[in-house]
This record gives C-alpha cells, sequence and structure tokens, in this order.
C-alpha cells in the first residue's frame, strides 16, 4: 500500500470539467482537498461526490469487488507503487491509482513483460480506480470497482519523470489523421507485443483499443492468435488501451461481463461498423442532450454505503 504521505498532497482538484479524463488531459500539480459536503446524506446527491471525498481505501480483511464495472465500489484495495522497476504512475493529483491486488499484480507483469520482450522502459499507467472505488467526478463510466486499468501507449522514458511532467505530458496519438489506420511513424512493432502480453493475461477479459490499433493487430498479429478475441474496438483510446479484468474467484459481490466471443473479430464485418463516415466523424446532434442526472447511492449496490462508512487502511 502507498505511505501515506503520497497520498495526502495528491488530493482529487478543485478544478472539474464536463469533458471525459482522457489519458492527455492535464492535471495539477498542487490539488486541494475537495470542501466539505453541505449536505452528505441528501439522496439526491451524486455518489461520486461521496467517493472523491475519500482518499484512502477502505479497511477490509480481504479486498471486496462489490457490483459492476460501471456500478459499484471495492474495499480493500490497493495502491500501485507511484514508481517502479518497469512502470510509472501518471497524474498523480487523480488519486486514481488504486485497484484490486489481482489487478495492481497483473499491471506489474505487463510492465515487466513490456520491458522484457518489447524492449520499452517500462509503461506509463493512467486511471486505475479511486481508493474506494465508486463513480468518478469526470472522465469514465466504469473503472469503479478495482478491475479496470488504463495503459498509456507512451513508452515510459529512460529516466524518472518529475511530478510536472506526470502532469503536462500529453500522451501519444497512434491513430493516422484520417482515423482509417494507425499512424506508423508511433505505433511500432513494440505495441502489438505489450498489448498482447496483457491479453494472453488469464484474468484478462477484455483489452479497449481504438478501431484502427485492432484492425492493425490483426493484420500484424503472428502465430497465436487467440488472443485477438479479448482486444475490442472502442471510442477513445487512440492514446492509451484499457484493460479489464474477471471479478476475481471467491468475489460473490462482483458482477463480471460475459466472456467475449471466440472469433478474432478481424474480418472485415467485424470492423465495418467503426470504419463508417458516420461513426469517424460523428455531426453534432440539432438538439444537444440534456445531461444525465448522477448515480446516487441508493442506485448502487448497498453494500457500498458501508464501504464508504468503514475506516481508512492503515498506510
Amino acid at each position: 500500500m502507498q505511505p501515506r504521505r503520497f497520498l495526502i498532497p495528491l488530493l482529487i482538484p478543485t478544478l472539474l470539467c464536463a469533458s471525459a479524463a482522457l489519458a492527455q488531459d492535464k492535471g495539477t500539480v498542487n490539488p486541494k482537498p475537495l470542501p466539505p459536503l453541505a449536505n452528505p446524506n441528501d439522496p439526491k446527491l451524486g455518489a461520486k461526490e461521496l467517493f472523491a471525498r475519500k482518499y484512502l481505501p477502505a479497511a477490509a480483511d480481504k479486498p471486496r469487488a462489490i457490483g459492476f464495472y460501471a456500478h459499484g465500489c471495492i474495499a480493500g484495495a490497493e495502491g500501485l507503487p507511484i514508481n517502479g522497476e518497469a512502470w510509472q504512475v501518471m497524474r498523480l493529483s487523480r488519486n486514481r491509482y488504486f485497484a484490486h491486488p489481482d489487478m495492481v499484480a497483473l499491471v506489474k507483469r505487463v510492465a515487466m513483460k513490456a520491458k522484457k520482450d518489447a524492449g520499452w522502459n517500462g509503461i506509463l499507467v493512467g486511471d486505475m480506480s479511486q481508493p474506494r472505488g465508486g463513480p468518478m467526478l469526470t472522465g469514465h463510466a466504469s473503472h469503479q470497482v478495482g478491475l479496470d486499468a488504463d495503459i498509456w501507449l507512451t513508452p515510459a522514458p529512460a529516466r524518472q519523470l518529475s511530478r510536472n511532467e506526470r502532469e503536462d505530458m500529453s500522451a501519444t496519438m497512434m491513430v493516422r489523421e484520417d482515423r482509417l489506420d494507425i499512424d506508423p511513424r508511433v505505433f511500432t512493432p513494440g505495441h502489438l507485443v505489450v498489448i498482447r502480453a496483457a491479453a494472453q493475461e488469464p484474468a484478462v477479459q477484455r483489452i479497449f483499443v481504438n478501431a484502427a490499433i485492432k484492425k492493425a493487430l490483426c493484420r500484424e498479429a503472428k502465430g497465436d492468435r487467440n488472443w485477438l478475441s479479448k482486444v475490442r474496438p472502442m471510442w477513445g483510446h487512440d492514446y492509451h488501451f484499457h484493460i479489464r479484468i474477471k471479478c476475481p474467484p471467491g468475489s460473490g459481490e462482483c458482477e463480471t461481463q460475459p466472456d467475449p466471443g471466440e472469433g478474432e473479430g478481424c474480418k472485415p464485418a467485424d470492423l465495418a461498423f467503426w470504419f463508417k463516415d458516420s461513426v469517424l466523424h460523428p455531426k453534432p446532434p440539432k438538439v444537444p442532450p440534456k445531461p444525465k442526472p448522477p448515480m446516487t447511492m441508493a442506485q448502487l449496490p448497498p453494500a457500498c454505503r458501508a464501504v464508504l462508512n468503514m475506516p481508512d487502511a492503515k498506510q
């Protein structure tokens, strides 16, 4: 678990925005704690306001992933050390480098494989989950139960990044300007090696990438291609890839997704939707959609209320 000295200065900043917290969105070196809530028991209050104010994991006898990836929380989360032999955590101010211990261990393994097999110095780790999971103030709908992790497609440099760099540095766009394929100037064979290493982990259920990256992987993968079935096209994953693992054994409170089909997903028909002009260049709606009301505690599994009230894990 992370020492307390790393956590207190890295509180979630008060500056919020409506846009998604993508890999290239900048953070702040001097985040401030969120102000106290006037009425934390208001049933209409967004659950994200409560979870964002929990800066440390909940103490638990064993890790508990509760609910669904986009509808839950976690007790007994573990913090990924912000520096490792083959990884560095980015956007520290978000305080989103917590996960189920199984996910933390998997990220470390993928990092070491990136260093050993892809020739990278290591990986840059983006958002995982908040200390107690739950909905976030900005960005993801998922990442709520400690079983999701974003890995930047920018290889780690050969030195330790400064706090400023971790907040200001932008991830590298991997997709060509016309959105139809990868940019060969930046997407290398090493990227295939790293994504394949993650996909071949038995616990991994899905990996989300931009459709152009999926197309490149289909084109370039040799030998055993069974892992391609786990790699799924998804909007917004042209700077990073997203690892999702299954509910760990014995996690009766966790709700998993059905496993993806066995096919590679590489047939033209499998990818056709993602390369339609209406998908690549969507027109804005004539009438802007009304913002959805925030998810409340009543909409989360009842156990998540208890998770909020648990004492902090010892650091």
